[in-house]
């Protein structure tokens, strides 16, 4: 069997463990896999390795961030001549099933592609962790670890200097990375795409908590709605999404927050930093975990799924199911964490 693997969508901490783990697998069932570079542009173009890879190509990148395939955000079906240029060369690299290491995006269109007649199976990948039928997502962990280290830095600075600050974190729709980093941070205040921004209620915290301990950290989600801020007119990404960069989250909080309070306030923004670096260990297990189980549902020709875990166990759910809609933070979940902040 030949099976060709892809990233794609922003890199996150975890693809290189997915990708050793998804073709040593892979070769113990003889089958060969054939890298995909870029994405699902890899496809249009195409960028396609000429040969499989390898035990010796893979089996060091455990620890290595990034992706050694590369990534885009290119999307096939908002262009009726890419998907057709994705269909034409499936066809002619003889592709039995096409492995995609991906976010909601990219296994929307793994989804879209096995409704069309391609075998496809799915890895959840997004340092988000908003792919629903799934407990986690690879890089998520190690995301969390650099922003809760983010925090414990800037908490530092923030007493020496007797300032509020406002760390901005990823989380275009779904806040998890935000909960966790300020529950873990110990954070004074947590912003979320899913909780309507209580300006006054936040200024009321922040004020108790700076008269307590003459400091302040707010832990933001990118994705926070913002009371004077449009989407109309930014700029979107291949998906129609909003590129987020532009909207400057912490900048406006920060901003409020110092002239509300009269407090010096600065931001900070993980932003990219998110992405690189080397795995935690618990996201290195869980890529390897995926990946063996999506390579075994080739094995099984279980197509059209994508590979979850619950609780402790590596299962695999309808692709369609993972994509439809976005698995955000429970208002009773945040409702519950609320006694360890916002005093």
């Amino acid at each position: 069997m030949k099976i060709g693997i892809l990233t794609g969508g922003g890199d996150c901490p975890g693809l290189n463990p997915a990708i050793r783990g998804f073709v040593m697998k892979a070769i113990d069932y003889g089958y060969e896999v054939y890298g995909i570079r870029e994405g699902w542009r890899g496809l249009v173009k195409p960028i396609i390795d000429d040969k499989p890879l390898t035990v010796a190509d893979v089996e060091e990148i455990i620890y290595r961030g990034g992706t050694i395939l590369r990534s885009s955000r290119t999307n096939p079906y908002k262009d009726p001549a890419q998907l057709e240029a994705v269909m034409k060369n499936i066809k002619e690299y003889n592709f039995d099933c096409i492995a995609a290491l991906g976010g909601e995006d990219t296994l929307g269109v793994a989804s879209k592609l096995w409704k069309d007649g391609v075998p496809t199976v799915g890895i959840p990948k997004t340092m988000d962790n908003d792919l629903s039928e799934t407990d986690y997502t690879f890089g998520f962990d190690t995301s969390v670890n650099v922003d809760t280290d983010a925090v414990d830095r800037l908490r530092d600075t923030a007493r020496s200097h007797m300032r509020i600050i406002v760390l901005e974190v990823m989380g275009r729709h779904a806040g998890w990375v935000a909960l966790h980093t300020g529950i873990a941070g110990g954070a004074d205040y947590i912003t979320l795409p899913e909780i309507p921004l209580d300006l006054d209620d936040m200024i009321t915290h922040l004020k108790s908590a700076y008269g307590r301990k003459q400091y302040g950290i707010v832990v933001a989600s990118e994705g926070t709605e913002l009371p004077s801020i449009g989407d109309d007119e930014k700029k979107l990404d291949a998906f129609g999404h909003v590129i987020l960069s532009d909207r400057n989250v912490g900048d406006y909080l920060a901003t409020e927050i110092e002239k509300r309070t009269g407090i010096e306030t600065r931001s900070a923004v993980t932003g990219h930093i998110q992405r690189g670096g080397a795995p935690t260990p618990f996201d290195r297990v869980l890529a390897s975990r995926l990946d063996i189980r999506a390579a075994q549902c080739v094995y099984e020709k279980d197509f059209g799924k994508m590979v979850a875990i619950r609780g402790t166990d590596i299962v695999p759910v309808p692709i369609d199911k993972a994509t439809g809609t976005l698995k955000t933070v429970p208002l009773e979940l945040y409702e519950s964490l609320k006694p360890l902040f916002n005093k």
